[in-house]
């Protein structure tokens, strides 16, 4: 499901019917309070006043009609069947047409969310869409996620913006909410990424996902690494200091550009070096770990334990083994084919 942005929102919307409408009962005001002359007034049987005028817009408008202000020349009769007429079928049509939109809308909004729900098995919810948030979403993207198993829950409108314009489904709120994390289908997720800037917040964030979904893989971003037992006892499978992460980077960079700008490649997706986790054919089953062709082996779990290449029990590979590699990415791939 993806939640498209709004032209306009819905109390704009209503405010801008609302002005239409006293638009056309000004309109056909003024039209009768100019042709005054050309109207008797049944009840009083004095002159026609602006009040007059629009009491007898209003009662034609909606239809009412008692009949004490009616026009009585030819003129008058004529300019009520080409212009009153027309301009109280386009208030009714105003009226019903917000009313019915209102009521499709909402129907047609419970109808989607109903069958989203029920789609959504296994699915990846990112909490953040900040610059970490978005860049992880990109890099799901860029491997076997596609966009609508992504749902992004941030607290600002303008990330949930930008979630809805990259194609995802996005929530806004307060990711500690559980009936919000209940509404994205959490419960069912798959794997959590959590990115919320702060790391109180990424705490409690994820002791209320742990709450809800005890099986999902859940990985955290913090910003000190003093927080991270924390954030480990709290139910994070992995964590990720941002700031560590950052600062160990420039300094190789600073250090040995050309090492700094090896890592630089491997964390970036689509273009030069990749890293990859995949399974191990059975093709493969039984081959040491240095023969697979086009990839570098860096680590081999098995029986969810993992083994770094030079670790023992890592040289030969063995069917429903998953590997760790370094691999060229598509483009790098592509090009060595040409």
């Amino acid at each position: 499901m993806r939640l498209p942005a709004r032209r306009r929102t819905a109390g704009r919307e209503l405010l801008f019917r609302l002005g239409l409408a006293l638009g056309l009962l000004l309109l056909l005001t003024l039209i009768v309070y100019v042709d005054r002359d050309a109207y008797a007034d049944h009840a009083t049987g004095g002159p026609i006043g602006f009040i007059d005028a629009l009491y007898y817009a209003t009662v034609t408008m909606t239809t009412t009609g008692y009949g004490d202000i009616t026009p009585i020349t030819p003129a008058s009769r004529l300019i009520n069947a080409m212009l009153v007429t027309p301009i109280r079928i386009a208030f009714l049509v105003l009226l019903v047409g917000t009313t019915v939109e209102v009521l499709a809308n909402e129907g047609r909004r419970a109808l989607l969310d109903a069958r989203w729900r029920k789609t959504m098995r296994n699915h990846t919810v990112i909490i953040g869409y900040g610059t970490t948030g978005q860049s992880a979403a990109a890099t799901l993207l860029r491997g076997s996620t596609t966009a609508d198993r992504i749902v992004v829950i941030d607290l600002e409108s303008a990330a949930v913006s930008a979630a809805n314009a990259h194609g995802l489904a996005a929530f806004e709120g307060d990711a500690t909410s559980r009936d919000l994390l209940r509404r994205a289908e959490l419960p069912k997720a798959r794997e959590v990424i959590i990115t919320v800037g702060r790391d109180d917040t990424a705490i409690l964030t994820t002791l209320t996902v742990r709450q809800l979904n005890r099986g999902a893989h859940l990985v955290v971003a913090v910003n000190d690494a003093d927080n991270v037992p924390l954030i480990r006892q709290s139910g994070a499978d992995g964590v990720v200091t941002s700031s560590d992460a950052v600062g160990r980077l420039m300094g190789l960079s600073s250090m040995s550009p050309q090492l700094g700008e090896v890592i630089e490649d491997l964390l970036s997706s689509g273009h030069g070096m990749e890293i990859h986790q995949r399974l191990v054919t059975p093709a493969e089953d039984g081959r040491a770990a240095k023969e697979l062709p086009g990839e570098k082996v860096l680590a081999v779990i098995r029986n969810r334990t993992l083994r770094r290449f030079f670790e023992q029990g890592a040289e030969v590979l063995h069917t429903g083994d998953e590997i760790v590699v370094i691999r060229p990415a598509p483009d790098a791939r592509t090009a060595r084919v040409e």
